[in-house]
């Protein structure tokens, strides 16, 4: 019988640490599959700050580079503009990106800065304990909302795609998901794009993956993918936001 499956030159042969039912795996071999196809790992640079993926380095087969909590954007500039040769780029969640690192990535989108950013949306801090994200949705339990998140009393979740969209500096913004097979395809697509408007040193690319985290959800892998798909993408609507062309 053929072989089936075939590791990404760009993924390295370690065993993870995340939970059962986490979507990191899934979106870590969609970046190493499209810098496979690329031909560009020899050239590219991550930067993991952080959160669940801030130990990224361990899976992939290129340079990567750890940044403080929020900070992978400013890391992510310096490197792209001492090396615009190289590709950049940061892989980020929530927590991370739209809470202590939302002015950082806000300024490198509207500066243009042509580096790309994989970012992860499960709408709850991951890796410190499960508290409320800047993208928990309304009512939803957390560790520091028991009771729900109350929007009278700390606004409603940012909607990070749509907000960076409305920047007038040319960019590529596109939210996806991988909690299915139908959606992987499309994810890997926008992916691709991301990586290539970088190569082609048009713009700023960001790709939000809307995941899940059961663990933290205190649900089954199934039904955090059932709860992803009947709340979360209500919301967070799949789609392209913004191209450069």
């Amino acid at each position: 019988m053929g072989k089936t499956f075939q590791r990404p030159e760009a993924l390295s042969d370690t065993m993870t640490h995340y939970c059962p039912g986490c979507t990191h795996g899934i979106i870590h071999r969609l970046v190493a599959e499209v810098i496979d196809e690329l031909g560009i790992r020899k050239r590219t640079v991550g930067v993991a700050p952080v959160g669940c993926a801030v130990l990224a380095y361990n899976y992939f087969d290129c340079d990567f580079q750890e940044a403080a909590h929020g900070r992978a954007p400013a890391m992510a500039t310096g490197i792209k503009r001492v090396r615009p040769d190289l590709v950049v780029f940061t892989y980020q969640g929530d927590g991370d990106l739209a809470s202590i690192g939302m002015g950082e990535i806000i300024h490198a989108a509207n500066r243009g800065e042509k580096f790309t950013t994989i970012f992860v949306n499960n709408a709850i801090y991951g890796m410190t304990g499960g508290q409320m994200a800047p993208t928990t949705m309304p009512e939803q339990r957390t560790t520091t909302s028991p009771f729900g998140r109350n929007v009278e009393d700390v606004g409603m979740p940012i909607k990070v795609a749509e907000l960076i969209s409305a920047l007038q500096t040319p960019a590529f913004i596109s939210r996806q998901t991988v909690i299915k097979p139908k959606y992987i395809n499309k994810a890997k697509k926008a992916i691709l794009k991301a990586f290539t408007y970088q190569v082609e040193k048009k713009c700023f690319s960001l790709v939000e993956i809307v995941s899940t985290c059961p663990t933290n959800w205190g649900m089954t892998p199934l039904d955090a993918i059932t709860w992803t798909e009947e709340n979360l993408l209500t919301y967070y609507k799949l789609g392209d936001y913004k191209t450069p062309d």
